[in-house]
């Protein structure tokens, strides 16, 4: 028998209330005479690894439909508290791969383990740990914003008390008792983060959480993830918004037509790649001394000359000679900056 004290929504009264854990007690509060029914949570014990260095194991993952190899041999890890951002163009088997680390599809091979828990035997404790938003996020039309929280805070068994919290936090505080059927597609995906923050999951699994964002909803969602990381969460996202991704993921993994082609940080993979920074100079004036001397310079790969913008891809070595060469065919610099190759090049040849 447990005893615990709860607070009377109506009249804020304290009430004390004994039952069994899983166990159904109806109240009445004895100052408002407000009926109620409050259930007990059960008492857990999930079973654990003593190895919790990774968040997420892929190993060996094959998903086929109908023959076709949709996933093909997939492995890779995420470090716990890092950000792994997933790529990969539409129809690669990024959301395959998503639902089969969920066990919401059933893997043809392979082995799955969240928080060291093999997702197949003991799946039910491994999702506990989890936090889902789907690519494409669904509530109940005809109930509120706070309504659909407290009815997944009761499936997820959680405190319905953070509902009306996380719904502001997503900038929705003025529509937390306005039925969901009436929100626009950007409201309903910054509810959809919200749904999966509730009990604060250590693992968040996100497929594509800033899609139908405006600008300000998309960097409402990133500063959401990174304030996340800081308290400790493992954040697993998929997103066709690269510059966010370089951003914000410590490392990223990019699959094209199910096969994982890359995983590193994005400087990494840039290196690899043998990529170059673009270094952009803007010049009082422009002669042909000028032209002549950057061509003679060793080590630029490519040259582009706008008027009075030059355009070079040279490897950081050469930068320096570049601008000695350009001081002494006589011309003065007014400008520079070097802009690095971004993820959206890395991603592009990967995926060629």
């Amino acid at each position: 028998m447990v005893t615990k004290i709860i607070m009377c929504p109506h009249c804020k009264n304290k009430v004390t209330v004994q039952a069994n854990p899983g166990e159904k007690t109806y109240i009445t509060c004895h100052k408002c005479n407000t009926k109620g029914v409050f259930t007990f949570p059960e008492e857990k014990t999930i079973v654990k690894t003593t190895d919790t260095s990774f968040a997420i194991e892929v190993d060996g993952l094959v998903k086929m439909f109908n023959g076709f190899k949709a996933v093909d041999n997939v492995s890779f890890k995420v470090k716990t508290g890092e950000i792994f951002g997933f790529l990969g163009p539409n129809g690669a088997g990024k959301t395959t791969t998503i639902k089969s680390i969920l066990d919401l599809i059933h893997a043809n091979s392979g082995e799955i383990k969240i928080n060291g828990l093999d997702i197949r035997t003991n799946g039910k404790e491994a999702k506990k740990y989890v936090g889902y938003l789907p690519e494409r996020v669904a509530f109940y039309d005809n109930l509120t914003a706070l309504q659909n929280l407290y009815f997944y805070s009761e499936m997820k068994k959680a405190s319905k008390s953070e509902c009306k919290k996380l719904i502001e936090g997503m900038g929705l505080g003025d529509v937390v008792n306005k039925r969901v059927g009436k929100f626009s597609k950007g409201m309903v995906q910054r509810l959809g983060m919200a749904q999966a923050m509730i009990g604060s999951p250590p693992i968040l699994i996100l497929d594509e959480p800033s899609g139908g964002l405006d600008p300000r909803g998309a960097v409402l969602i990133r500063n959401t993830i990174k304030e996340l990381q800081k308290k400790g969460s493992t954040i697993f996202l998929s997103s066709h918004i690269l510059a966010e991704v370089q951003e914000i993921c410590d490392r990223v993994g990019i699959i094209n037509k199910g096969i994982l082609v890359a995983k590193d940080t994005v400087s990494s993979l840039r290196m690899k790649l043998n990529l170059k920074p673009k270094l952009t100079l803007e010049l009082e004036n422009m002669t042909d001394t000028i032209k002549k001397a950057i061509e003679d310079v060793s080590g630029i790969e490519n040259i582009e000359i706008i008027n009075k913008i030059i355009n070079i891809i040279c490897d950081p070595t050469v930068k320096a000679k570049v601008i000695i060469a350009i001081e002494k065919a006589g011309g003065n610099i007014v400008n520079l900056h070097t802009t690095d190759p971004s993820l959206e090049q890395v991603f592009m040849r990967y995926t060629e």
